[in-house]
């Protein structure tokens, strides 16, 4: 199983970037998705989740209303738009999937998932 992120880099503050995680070697719609972030000195934490029919995903607090989380399954891949940046955001961004017997659960815990990438930086100017 491979997860490739690829969008991350350098924006200014209010901008907006667009985040994908392609995936291979599993079959993609049995897993539910996940992005996390962690910046230095901090722990890994949950931006957003999505189940593996693409609905009602979950958000952290912290970016609800600026970030979307979303699923090609035909591509399998995973998004993340994320706008209106803020400095706080700039974090390593990695995707994780985990094999979801339930169709319509999303996971939020570290330890829910069985893959992960390897991760893309994103930096967020003030």
């Amino acid at each position: 199983v491979q997860l490739v992120e690829s969008g991350g880099g350098l924006v200014q503050a209010g901008g907006s970037l667009r985040l994908s995680c392609a995936a291979s070697g599993l079959t993609f719609n049995n897993y539910a998705m996940g992005w996390f972030r962690q910046a230095p000195g901090t722990e890994r934490e949950s931006v957003a989740a999505i189940n593996r029919g693409g609905y009602s995903p979950y958000y952290a607090a912290s970016v609800e209303g600026r970030f979307t989380i979303s699923r090609d399954n035909a591509k399998n891949t995973v998004y993340l738009q994320m706008n209106s940046l803020k400095p706080e955001d700039a974090a390593v961004y990695t995707c994780a999937a985990t094999l979801s017997p339930v169709y319509n659960t999303y996971y939020t815990q570290s330890r829910d998932y069985d893959y992960w990438g390897q991760g893309t930086q994103v930096t967020v100017s003030s």
